[in-house]
This record gives structure tokens, sequence and C-alpha cells, in this order.
């Protein structure tokens, strides 16, 4: 299946379904959550699932990227406030709203497998993602959205190199400077969660398993949010500011063919044009589904 517009590839599901069969050796985890289901911890369920990471987990989870530390982090400090003013800039003139960032060539991506907040999305810049540029507000490789005014909020720089995790730089402190003078807040994903939405993502757009690519990462790419809409934890937080710090005005009505309403009807796979979505959503994986993950 592709994409009519510009003939982005996006997976079919027999194709990854054909490709991944037989291939990857992950332990299928049906329904099993990390509360004990099936009277398994967390740390045994983990285990189970994936043999070859010993930092994953069922559940949500992240760690620090190697060399990063946000004590030295302030959001009065002018290089964050720079930096927040170059992402508001960015998203104001170039990526609005959902509408806006179809054009541009982001995919979108609603979250599945966790427990929590689902009120705001991710859309995915297979471009940025792939150039040799890192924390460039003018080309952010993911940016955060509200789901109830579509409208953007923030952006997730992701640190890669032609589609390649890279060590990520600091937004202000050098390397050898002590931790409390040095800002680089960036951050792994190793929760399944987040390796999946990755694995989905490299695997719907950047078409990994015409390659023969087709195994589960570890963990994500080293990852960094810079939020343009105030925060009560940081300008850096991982997650999103509450829902009263997102009180916005809708976005004004898509150009796209859709009877969903910004402000009225939540964003979802629903609410966007066929070639928007993948033939398979992130949703409707389940056994007998690629490696036997049923969610």
């Amino acid at each position: 299946m592709y994409d009519s517009d510009d003939d982005d590839p996006i997976v079919s599901r027999r194709a990854l379904l054909q490709a991944s069969a037989g291939t990857v050796g992950l332990s299928a985890v049906g329904s099993v959550r990390a509360d004990g289901a099936d009277g398994g911890t967390e740390a045994e369920v983990a285990r189970q699932f994936d043999r070859d990471c010993p930092d994953a987990t069922i559940e949500p989870g992240m760690t620090h990227c190697e060399g990063t530390t946000a004590e030295g982090c302030a959001d009065d400090h002018p290089a964050t406030t720079e930096l927040q003013s170059a992402v508001a800039d960015s998203l104001e003139t170039q990526f609005p709203d959902a509408n806006a960032l179809i054009d541009a060539g982001y995919k979108p991506y609603f979250d599945t497998l966790e427990s929590g907040d689902d009120s705001w999305s991710h859309w995915l810049s297979p471009e940025f993602i792939g150039d040799d540029e890192v924390l460039t507000p003018e080309r952010p490789e993911s940016v955060l959205v509200d789901n109830d005014s579509w409208r953007s909020i923030g952006v997730m720089f992701i640190a890669t190199r032609d589609g390649e995790p890279v060590e990520p730089p600091a937004v202000y402190g050098e390397d050898e400077a002590a931790a409390e003078e040095r800002c680089s807040p960036w951050h792994a994903h190793t929760g399944l969660p987040g390796r999946f939405a990755w694995w989905f993502y490299q695997q719907t757009y950047e078409q990994d398993y015409r390659e023969g690519d087709l195994e589960f990462p570890c963990r994500t790419p080293c990852m960094l949010h810079v939020w343009t809409v105030d925060h009560p934890e940081s300008v850096y937080a991982h997650d999103a500011p509450p829902a009263e710090y997102r009180d916005l005005p809708p976005a004004d009505d898509p150009d796209f063919d859709t009877d969903a309403v910004p402000g009225e009807d939540e964003l979802d796979w629903d609410a966007l044009p066929d070639d928007v979505v993948p033939d398979q959503t992130p949703g409707e994986f389940t056994v007998p589904d690629p490696f036997g993950i049923g969610f």
C-alpha cells in the first residue's frame, strides 16, 4: 500500500505478516501486564518477553541516555528560552496543526499500549529522522499534538542521523562540565509501548522489513521533549502538561476529507483521510499477528 499523494510507502498487513512469520524470535506475551497477571512479576514477564534486552519492561519505561543529565536544566536559562522560542516559531509558521503536519509529510502515531493520558499524539517526519541534523527547531523529528484542539503543543527531538541513533548533543553545558551546569535531558524508552512505537514506525514508514530487518529494538533512540505550552514540571518534561494547561482554541477545519471537527471530535485514526492511515494500525496487532503479541 502506498500513500496516493506522494508515493510514500505504507506497509501492508499481508506483507508485514508474511515477512515476520517465523522469523523474529520474540516470545508471545498475550495480554500479560506487569501487575503479576499469570503469576509473574514485571521482571519475570519482561524476561519472558525479550531475553536479549535485560532492561526491557512490559510497562512503559525509560532511562537517561548515556552521558546525559537534566540536573542543570532550568526553564529560565537563556539557552532554554531561546530553544523554546525557536520551537514555538517553527510550530506557528510551519507546523501549527494536524492539517499542516500531513501536508509536510508527518506520519501520525496514536499510542496503543500506554495506560495513561492518551489525549495527545506523536507525529513523525521520515524526512527529518533521516537527515543529518539533530536538535534543529526548524526540522523537528516529531511534533506533539493535542488531540482535542488538533493543535501542535511541542516537539520531540530524536537523536538520529540517516535514521540511525547517534549520541545526542547537550542543550547547554560542555561535556566535561559538572552535572549541575549541563542540560542534556535526553531519554530512551525501554518499555514495550515506546519500543513497539519505534518498531512500528520503522516497519511501516521506513520499510525496514523489505531488507529483512525485523529486529525488535531493546530501546529507542534518544529523545527530548520541548513543550511550547505552559508545563507545571518543566519545558523538558516527558509527559504532556495536564489538560488545563492545554485550553487551546480549535484548529481551523482541515483541508482533508473528514467528518470530524477540531475541538468537537478527538483526533484519532478515524478522523484522518484513508491515505494517511496505515493498512494496519497499531491497535490491530493481535494474535497471531507479528510476534504473537496480543494487545
